[in-house]
């Protein structure tokens, strides 16, 4: 008798296993870190009956690296606009039907075309603007000026970081020298590789999401960082501030594009639509803090961010900044160069 019990038992505790286990579709995001509203990934699967599952990656090239490694399931990623294109070139990514983008085709403001390396939007839908600047805490770092030479300060020794990403660092050394971001003369990369390395001898260390919380806990003082992660260390810390350096800066386009071997394709577009619904786009930058080229959101985000000069960048520093672009075989000049500088 015992032992029939204990068959019905575990048969109705399989049922009920099988009744409740999770078969909702699922859409597979690779995005860089802190870069998605909870509150609207939860709305999405609510609307949608699905469930995201979101990995996250700090830098273009580890990005690219995983996925031509062989990673696969992926169905959305969010590569900078330098990035995409040989990502589409190569066959990585999907040719956009945007008769599935509603949304996108009545909200984006046409007005960042200028920035845009993808202009027709053939793989790529623009998400967030990134701008690249110093974020630091005027408690600790004295006689602060606005430039990359900051990184050169003995005082600050150890106190530092830059980013880990060679477009950006290389990019901003290039700046200073009074170079374009996408230079591909040898010599003057050379000579930015010299400046960076000197930068290198006095920062802790390169990093990304993990430096900007060490700026919030007081352990850096001053970070190569972007512009809405600053935002969301000021949120925390208001003695932190973030500038463009008078020298200029990077700017860059992250994208949404649709993995051509996407295996939820449909789920996909609703997504990347859903994203441009003016109330969530402004749900969303109201918590990553970074701004959307988007036509009515942004004046539905509070007041307070759309205040923040690090939110609406100011015309004379936005003049400053020089968007990344892919180099093609000239890539590889930076390649090299990061080596360079990494192996030191």
């Amino acid at each position: 008798m015992k032992q029939a019990v204990h068959l019905f038992l575990a048969a109705f505790i399989a049922l009920v296993l099988a009744a409740c286990s999770d078969d909702r579709p699922v859409l597979r995001i690779y995005n860089w870190g802190d870069y998605l509203s909870q509150d609207v990934i939860e709305a999405f699967e609510d609307e949608y009956n699905c469930k995201i599952e979101l990995d996250t990656f700090d830098s273009n090239e580890a990005m690219y690296a995983k996925l031509t490694a062989g990673a696969s399931g992926y169905d959305i990623v969010v590569p900078s606009s330098y990035m995409a294109k040989p990502m589409f070139d190569q066959g990585m990514l999907e040719k956009l039907d945007h008769s599935k983008l509603p949304n996108v085709k009545n909200y984006y403001d046409t007005k960042y075309n200028t920035l845009n390396l993808d202009p027709a939007m053939t793989y790529s839908i623009p998400y967030f603007i990134s701008f690249t600047g110093i974020g630091y805490d005027v408690n600790n770092v004295k006689d602060f000026k606005p430039s990359w030479r900051m990184f050169e300060r003995a005082d600050l020794k150890n106190k530092t970081s830059l980013l880990d990403d060679q477009r950006e660092v290389l990019g901003c050394a290039l700046r200073t020298l009074g170079y374009s971001t996408n230079e591909t003369d040898p010599a003057r990369i050379a000579e930015a590789v010299e400046l960076a390395r000197k930068w290198k001898n006095q920062i802790a260390r390169f990093g990304v999401d993990d430096t900007k919380q060490s700026l919030a806990t007081g352990e850096f003082w001053m970070i190569q960082t972007y512009s809405g992660d600053m935002l969301q260390v000021i949120a925390e810390v208001p003695t932190v501030k973030f500038v463009i350096p008078e020298e200029g800066s990077t700017v860059t386009f992250d994208n949404l594009a649709i993995m051509k071997d996407s295996k939820s394709k449909d789920l996909a577009y609703k997504f990347i639509d859903f994203l441009y619904r003016p109330e969530i786009a402004a749900m969303n930058m109201n918590e990553i803090q970074y701004i959307m080229p988007h036509n009515k959101a942004i004046a539905l985000v509070d007041e307070e961010l759309r205040a923040n000069p690090a939110f609406l960048i100011p015309e004379e520093d936005f003049k400053r900044c020089i968007p990344l672009q892919d180099l093609g075989d000239k890539n590889k000049l930076y390649n090299d160069a990061w080596d360079r500088i990494k192996q030191q």
